[in-house]
């Protein structure tokens, strides 16, 4: 979008936040980039530059405006409807894979050259992955300054830097402050917010609107007992994170997602919040998706009463791909019977910092999984079998499932599988590898809410008349879904 000069004027100029992340607005003559509702008054149209993302101001020698805080807009929703190379590398950056194993790591998880990367991302984003990386890593930082008593030597390599000085240089580079001073202007700020010890909590945004009902209810309804709960008007789970573990609790508000993480290793921390941020969808650009939506006239209705649904997903893939085969076939109380007896066995042991909190495990590692017995499962011989050899596929490597996932090639795969049909492909290429298309024209709700709409309701004709709801069609599964009274679509009280 950033290349349509008169779009981002107008968007500048009324204050549209529907756009934050979209695009930012560098400032020629003040050398401040913004995003496109920033409180200031409006620069003149000459001094406007628009680049397509944080990295690219900061590369051109921007830094961030203190009023607006572009570094902290939602992410760009565009990677969100492709799969294409260049979306992948941005969703392995965003998971931290740059600051793990290098951009040589990124290039080969990606099957590319390196040269080809960089010359991709920086064709597109104005940017390449390292100084893609380094503002992801300037945001950590400023997370933790601001929400954290941290010594600021435990913040630069928490934060990912080598090395106090590039911390130091970085930080007053993009934000023109110190970290000293970044946390005094913060302490000011919030006077009135006492801090939690061992925790970190910080405001995740979103574009509005955002309704949270099927978003929080499908987790807390399918919520595993010992990895997940939902207490205190919070959906809480633990989290298997690169360098340690971590529980998180996320409770929706009317214009943010409040987080509180509590991790073993503060390195995580980028990549826990990608993965919250994936996991409710807080990317996605509702306006996009409802607008094409209600060009159905029988599903605008839907949307008119509740825009703004998200498609829950998970924070690892692996584990959600085992509970869709736990869940064939059997009720969500049946599904979650069966998780909660493999966490019980195979689970790893984690505490949980909420004493009156109910968290006691990690869901099982594919790895751990490889050693069970699959007779030791209440399940059919066949589901055994589907399991077993699910389970092998993910430690052997054969079946990568992750953000980063082709998601064609991944449907391939996963329909090779014995016992795969194409319900359970299509649920985990919905909520596992986030393809804002996958569709489930076979599902019992999605039949039952397509007859009560007047829709078709045979799956091959359903199928057929969803092309019009393309790339969305897991967002109309949402609001397909909505009209039946299953908790899944009711925020728990």
């Amino acid at each position: 979008m950033y290349t349509d000069t008169d779009r981002c004027v107008r968007a500048v100029q009324s204050k549209d936040a529907r756009f934050d992340g979209w695009f930012f607005t560098a400032v020629r003559t003040t050398g401040i980039y913004c995003r496109p509702s920033c409180p200031a008054v409006p620069p003149k149209v000459e001094n406007m530059t628009f680049l397509p993302s944080a990295a690219a101001c900061q590369q051109a020698g921007y830094r961030a405006c203190k009023r607006c805080r572009p570094d902290t807009s939602p992410g760009s929703p565009e990677w969100n409807a492709r799969a294409d190379a260049v979306a992948r590398a941005m969703r392995l950056i965003q998971d931290g894979v740059v600051d793990r194993e290098g951009v040589p790591g990124l290039a080969a998880r990606l099957g590319y050259s390196t040269r080809q990367v960089e010359r991709q991302l920086n064709a597109e984003l104005g940017a390449g992955p390292l100084a893609l990386a380094r503002a992801q890593r300037a945001q950590t930082a400023r997370l933790l300054i601001e929400t954290s008593a941290l010594p600021m030597g435990d913040v630069a390599f928490a934060a990912g830097f080598a090395s106090i000085r590039a911390f130091n240089d970085t930080v007053r580079e993009v934000f023109a402050l110190s970290p000293s001073e970044l946390r005094t202007r913060s302490a000011k700020a919030h006077l009135d917010q006492p801090r939690i010890p061992g925790t970190i909590s910080l405001r995740l945004p979103f574009r509005a609107p955002l309704n949270p009902d099927n978003l929080f209810g499908h987790l807390a309804a399918t919520a595993v007992p010992g990895v997940e709960e939902w207490r205190g008007g919070a959906y809480r789970r633990t989290l298997r994170l690169p360098y340690g573990t971590g529980v998180v609790a996320l409770a929706p508000r009317p214009d943010h997602i409040a987080c509180q993480l509590a991790l073993t290793d503060l390195r995580d921390l980028t990549i826990a919040i990608s993965r919250c941020r994936w996991m409710l969808d807080l990317d996605a650009d509702p306006e996009a998706v409802d607008e094409q939506l209600r060009s159905d006239p029988l599903l605008a209705p839907l949307v008119d009463k509740a825009p703004g649904r998200r498609v829950p997903r998970t924070v690892d893939a692996a584990e959600f791909a085992v509970r869709a085969v736990l869940g064939q076939q059997v009720s969500t109380a049946a599904a979650r019977t069966h998780a909660a007896r493999l966490v019980t066995a195979h689970g790893e042991p984690v505490a949980d910092p909420d004493p009156e909190g109910g968290l006691t495990h990690l869901f099982p590692s594919p790895q751990a999984l490889a050693a069970l017995d699959p007779r030791s499962l209440a399940l059919p011989r066949s589901r055994r079998a589907t399991l077993a050899t699910l389970v092998s596929g993910l430690v052997d490597g054969s079946l990568p499932l992750g953000v980063d996932s082709d998601w064609e090639a991944a449907r391939a795969r996963l329909g090779a599988l014995p016992g795969f049909g194409p319900w359970t492909t299509e649920v985990i290429a919905m909520r596992a590898l986030g393809d804002p298309d996958a569709f489930l024209p076979s599902d019992l709700g999605v039949r039952r809410a397509a007859a009560g709409l007047g829709l078709p309701s045979t799956p091959a004709a359903l199928t057929a008349r969803a092309a019009g709801w393309r790339p969305w069609r897991a967002y109309a599964v949402q609001y397909l879904w909505a009209t039946d009274s299953h908790p899944i679509n009711h925020l728990p009280v």
